[in-house]
Order: C-alpha cells, then sequence, then structure tokens
C-alpha cells in the first residue's frame, strides 16, 4: 500500500468510528517535511464524546488510551498503533474544547501545560495551530488566522518567562555555582524565547523540535554549548542575558 493509500485508508476507518465528525492529518506529514520513517499523526475530532472501544474493537497493533489517560488539557489522550507496518499516532480532540480555545486565543488569552518532553511546556493554542497547520481528510474544520490579540500577549508572556529563567539560572550558578541547574534553566529561556519570537511574528508553534532554530536563536544556543567550563558558561549566559533582552516587556 503506497502512502497516499495508506492515509486514505486510516481516515476512512478513523472517520467511521462513531462521533467522530473530522480527521485531520498533522506533523511534518502534513507539512510535507516527513522522512520515509516519520511517524503518521492523525486527530480524530469528535462532539461530545467518543468511546475509545470503538477503535480498540478495530483491532490495530498497539494500545488505545481512555480520554484523559495523558493527562487532560492539551492532551486528551489518543493511540500509539501499527498499521501497515507504519507508526500511527491518533490524538483525540473534542469540538467543545477545540472551540474554547479558538474564542480564547482570538482574545489573546492562553495557559501552559508542563509535559514530559517539552522543555517550557506547551501552550493551550497548540490545539488552534492544529487547525491551522494540519491537513482535514474528513469533515470540515475552521482554518484560524494568527489572532493580532494572540500575538501580542504571547510574545509578552513567553519573554518575560525567558527573562526570568535567564535570571534563576545566572542566579544559581552566582550562589551555588551549580552548572547542570544553570544550563537547563537558560536552555528553558531559550526555547521559551523562541516562543515569544515566533508568536511576535504571528507563527504557530506545535511543539519544541526545531523551535530554537527556526526563531533564530540558534547562535545563542551554540554559545551555551560551547561553555565546556564553568567560567565559558558564565560569559554564555550574560551574552544571551544581552541578546534575549534582559527585562521583561511591558503589557
Amino acid at each position: 500500500m503506497d502512502d497516499d493509500r495508506f492515509e486514505a485508508y486510516v481516515a476512512a476507518e478513523l472517520a467511521g468510528l462513531p462521533g467522530v465528525q473530522a480527521v485531520a492529518l498533522g506533523g511534518s506529514r502534513a507539512r510535507g517535511e516527513h522522512r520515509p520513517d516519520s511517524d503518521w499523526d492523525f486527530a480524530l475530532y469528535y462532539r461530545g464524546h467518543f468511546e475509545p472501544d470503538t477503535l480498540r474493537a478495530k483491532g490495530f497493533l498497539g494500545t488505545v488510551f481512555d480520554i484523559g489517560a495523558w493527562g487532560g488539557g492539551v492532551m486528551n489522550g489518543g493511540a500509539w498503533l501499527t498499521i501497515e507496518d507504519r507508526r500511527v499516532d491518533v490524538h483525540y480532540r473534542d469540538l467543545d474544547d477545540v472551540e474554547l480555545r479558538l474564542a480564547e486565543a482570538g482574545a489573546g488569552r492562553f495557559h501552559k501545560e508542563y509535559l514530559l518532553f517539552h522543555v517550557a511546556g506547551i501552550p493551550s493554542y497548540v490545539v488552534v495551530a492544529e487547525l491551522a497547520l494540519n491537513r482535514v481528510l474528513h469533515g470540515s474544520l475552521p482554518v484560524p488566522a494568527y489572532p493580532a490579540a494572540l500575538a501580542r500577549e504571547a510574545a509578552r508572556r513567553w519573554h518575560d518567562d525567558a527573562v526570568l529563567s535567564l535570571d534563576y539560572a545566572r542566579s544559581v550558578f552566582r550562589g551555588h555555582e551549580d552548572t547542570t541547574l544553570s544550563m537547563a534553566n537558560t536552555l528553558c529561556a531559550l526555547t521559551e524565547e523562541a516562543h515569544s519570537r515566533m508568536a511576535a511574528a504571528g507563527r504557530w508553534v506545535l511543539n519544541e523540535k526545531g523551535l530554537v532554530a527556526r526563531a533564530g536563536l540558534e547562535g545563542e544556543a551554540t554559545l551555551l554549548l560551547r561553555a565546556t567550563t564553568p567560567e565559558a558558561l558564565a560569559e554564555a549566559m550574560d551574552e544571551i542575558s544581552v541578546r534575549v533582552g534582559g527585562s521583561p516587556r511591558q503589557g
């Protein structure tokens, strides 16, 4: 089965589940940036209620999780499957929640959720970013532009967090010479500042992969990675603090 037929097959299988109103393809395959071995990321959109047992009944190899099993919020649950020897991830998306996130983003409101594998956390507007960037395979979904209010507020809040993370990194180094914690917080600050710059430019972010480079902060990251002594780390943090801006923005 070639990729086009596989995509259509999985979309049809998911779209046929009770309660599913739309199916979209996400990740690198939706953007045309995938490798031959890249995962397939599908989102199924339901209204009010979806029963994961209906997906389990398909008999695909892998694990089907209950609603909310991944902690709720942005990560509402899904499945890790192998279909036709391809790795497939399925995400559950409740349309009532999606519409709430869409309204909040339009008003410039969002929150961050701290999840495994995310250095700086994941913003609640990721659900909206999926609508903008994913490719709809079944049903219909809105395709939002980046709200001006969100661009202003997300840029400010992420930048303020970056400044605070950098201040803490430098403070820990000065007070305790804890290079591990200092470097970790500086890396977090670079990720936060990357979110800020992407928001200011009205560019959606789905995850942190390649985010620092896409935001133009690769030089700052290189400074940090080349710091092989405590003295070099202190100098790198000072320079990064200057480049990032050094003080919180005003609302």
